[in-house]
């Protein structure tokens, strides 16, 4: 499912459920709420795939609680006709694998259609990733704008490259994340797991500037002049990045939006800058300097190894495009080898 940070779930987690959804659908969201500890954008996903189903469903004249194996198996035909990639075809397959499982053990139907299903062949992509000059050329960006705007871009660029945050983990944070030691931050991830990551020299020196104008995004400048003036105190955030919008935190949409724009003055494509993307260089460039993977793991929150052995990759087709261009044996043609 889309990647979810730790944020407060609603009440009701299956608020707003369409028309099309059978009865279990509410009753399964709230297991993965409850139970698995999914977040709000998690149970949305679900929702999603869930709802996108049903909508091709009624146009064979099914419900989705009464679907059959080969209704299910037309409807990923159909994501596939579509040109939908063979990775998100095979995520709604695994959303669908989970309601059906939780029907049938909840005894709300009789089978589960979705045991005969095959989830469509897919190639591991390997992650978009910044070279170490690029992060460089980033944090340089950023470090010119001295306004408090500016300051705190860099440390949510620091925080991004020194720990390898998830985004919706970096714009969670509460204020006392760092209260136990400065050295290390104090993370909830996914399920609620909680796991201490370091933090390096230039990510401390940055959240420590950063603390000293955080007053800044409390409240508007011109509250804040009427405040000062009238001699009142201005109420605190628990959160490390406040903002004025609902949440009451920074967002991980507009975080996505200040990376782009650095990469605009940075002169570096956008497209190549997300949040995501300095998650893997964070993880990447530890490899490439001999870090433990296991290390890594733990800094990145992954519950199984093999999610982050995708980086090892990276490095490989990286040394393989470092022996095919500069091997004096490699072929390549002779200006290229001097």
């Amino acid at each position: 499912m889309g990647e979810a940070g730790s944020a407060g779930l609603t009440a009701d987690p299956s608020a707003g459920l369409a028309k099309g959804l059978p009865a279990g659908s509410d009753a399964f969201l709230e297991m993965l709420a409850a139970e698995r500890g999914a977040a709000a954008n998690t149970l949305d996903a679900y929702r999603r795939d869930l709802e996108d189903c049903a909508d091709f469903l009624s146009g064979r004249g099914r419900d989705l609680g009464d679907a059959q194996t080969d209704d299910l198996r037309a409807y990923l035909r159909f994501l596939t006709a579509s040109g939908m990639a063979p990775r998100t075809a095979a995520r709604r397959l695994s959303a669908l694998r989970q309601f059906y499982r939780f029907l049938y053990e909840d005894r709300l139907r009789a089978d589960d259609p979705t045991t005969g299903l095959e989830a469509p062949r897919q190639g591991r992509a390997l992650p978009k990733i910044l070279n170490e000059a690029e992060v460089e050329r980033l944090l340089d960006a950023a470090r010119a704008d001295g306004s408090p705007e500016g300051i705190r871009l860099v440390t949510l660029l620091e925080l991004l490259y020194a720990t390898g945050l998830r985004v919706s983990e970096l714009v969670s944070l509460p204020l006392s994340a760092t209260a136990r030691d400065p050295r290390v931050l104090l993370v909830q991830g996914k399920g609620g797991r909680e796991r201490l990551v370091p933090l390096s020299g230039p990510a401390r020196e940055a959240l420590s500037s950063y603390r000293e104008i955080r007053a800044r995004f409390l409240i508007s400048k011109q509250s804040a002049k009427q405040a000062k003036n009238l001699k009142l105190r201005v109420p605190d955030s628990p959160w490390l990045f406040p903002s004025r919008g609902k949440s009451g935190h920074l967002t991980r949409h507009r975080v996505g939006q200040l990376l782009k724009d650095l990469a605009i003055a940075a002169g570096i494509d956008p497209a190549k800058v997300s949040p995501h993307v300095m998650r893997h260089a964070f993880a990447s460039h530890l490899l490439d300097h001999g870090a433990d993977l296991r290390a890594v793991q733990k800094m990145l929150g992954h519950a199984d190894i093999s999610t982050t052995q995708i980086y090892t990759h990276v490095l490989s087709e990286r040394m393989k495009t470092l022996v095919l261009n500069h091997h004096p044996l490699s072929g390549a043609p002779a200006e290229k080898r001097r």
